[in-house]
């Protein structure tokens, strides 16, 4: 049986149906170590703005275990020092030699379990998702700063472990050869979104949800905060024509400014600005549109939302620095790729995806579906088992 840890801060809607994938696998013991529960409670999300509980299961179906976190402003939104678990030392320590993955380098307790794990005689792999192109565009002192502590870091990793082409690169730049290379790509648990596809069409998705029946839906979701840049999306949406609306699904401190701005445009009739939704209700939301945008800027290392609408097979508008641009999207195949921040870019984008035909919407769909197809927790785990392998443990 092949023996996986993962470390990771805290339980996120996006890995726990990964983790649970892994543990009906009859050929992997995994265990899951969590820095904080914190967000189990209902916590205020600082960048939603509002009490965040998660209504699917987070703690069912795999095993897992909670760390006691030491730190002496103990939080999982107070940066480095909001994590210091010492625990996970001794954890490692009498645990069998595993294959331990670690979720980036962004606390204490992510850069002691990368140092104790190779110490102790596990094998380390490293899973995060800067992209390098964003890297690039740093402050160049910062960057070589930064760039000197992560070379040492890189020394306890035997494997890393990529998310996309970005996430590639980034990790050559420092010399990482190929052969320490792994692809695990980002991924959402595509049978559950393709399962609410099938399970309901367009209109009755639009009827449950009050939408305009007969116009062509535009779906925005994410935080309404400057990395997504959502007035972009206003200011770019406001040129279109009035067959066309725009759902914006999120929540944020950018709201205020976007309401003055949907009131002095009159665009309150073709805007709707949703609200915090949750998970077992955000499939909903895909399944009743007829495109998706995401306009963010930097800080957009990957974009999950994207794979989430892709699996309605939607065709997809995005700006280039998003990570996920330089894997999901294929210009004019799938959709469309924008430059960040251009606004009359975007605005014609706009304009030709809200303009295809029945047919064209569904040829580009069909290619989004192809294509999130790869994007899977069944290739993570196969990549998990390929670099697993040489550790079997009877």
């Amino acid at each position: 049986m092949l023996s996986i840890i993962f470390f990771n801060t805290h339980p996120i809607q996006y890995f726990v149906p990964l983790y649970q994938a892994m543990a009906k696998d009859d050929a992997i013991d995994l265990t899951v170590l969590y820095c904080s529960d914190e967000t189990l409670k209902g916590t205020t999300d600082k960048q939603f703005g509002v009490k965040v509980q998660w209504d699917i299961p987070l703690l069912q179906g795999y095993q897992h275990q909670f760390l006691k976190n030491n730190s002496f402003k103990p939080s999982i939104f107070n940066g480095f020092w909001g994590l210091m678990n010492w625990g996970v030392i001794g954890y490692l320590r009498k645990a069998p030699k595993s294959m331990v993955v670690v979720h980036g380098w962004a606390s204490f307790s992510h850069v002691i379990t990368l140092i104790a794990a190779r110490l102790c005689g596990h094998t380390v792999c490293l899973r995060a998702e800067t992209p390098l192109n964003q890297e690039l565009l740093k402050n160049k002192l910062v960057r070589a700063i930064k760039n000197s502590w992560l070379r040492f870091l890189f020394l306890f990793v035997h494997r890393f472990l990529y998310i996309g082409q970005q996430n590639k690169l980034f990790y050559a730049s420092f010399g990482i050869k190929e052969d320490q290379l792994f692809f695990t790509p980002y991924a959402v648990d595509n049978e559950r979104f393709q399962g609410v596809s099938k399970e309901i069409d367009r209109l009755s998705a639009r009827k449950k949800l009050g939408l305009p029946l007969d116009k062509k839906i535009v779906l925005f979701s994410g935080k309404y905060i400057h990395k997504k840049r959502p007035l972009d999306l206003l200011e770019a949406f406001n040129e279109l024509e009035n067959d066309s609306f725009l759902v914006m699904v999120g929540e944020g401190e950018l709201r205020v400014p976007m309401e003055t701005y949907i009131t002095a445009q009159k665009l309150s009739k073709r805007v709707f600005l949703t609200g915090f939704i949750n998970q077992s209700q955000i499939p909903l939301y895909y399944a009743a549109a007829d495109a998706f945008v995401m306009c963010s800027g930097i800080g957009e290392t990957w974009g999950l939302s994207v794979n989430e609408a892709m699996n309605f097979s939607l065709p997809i508008v995005i700006t280039d620095i998003c990570g996920c641009s330089f894997d999901l999207v294929k210009q004019g195949s799938n959709g469309f790729l924008v430059k960040t921040s251009d606004i009359t870019g975007l605005k014609e984008a706009l304009k030709q995806v809200t303009k295809l035909s029945q047919t064209e919407r569904q040829v580009m769909g069909m290619a989004s579906l192809a294509i999130i197809g790869t994007y899977s927790y069944q290739t993570i785990i196969a990549a998990l088992k390929k670099i697993a392998a040489p550790i079997r443990i009877i």
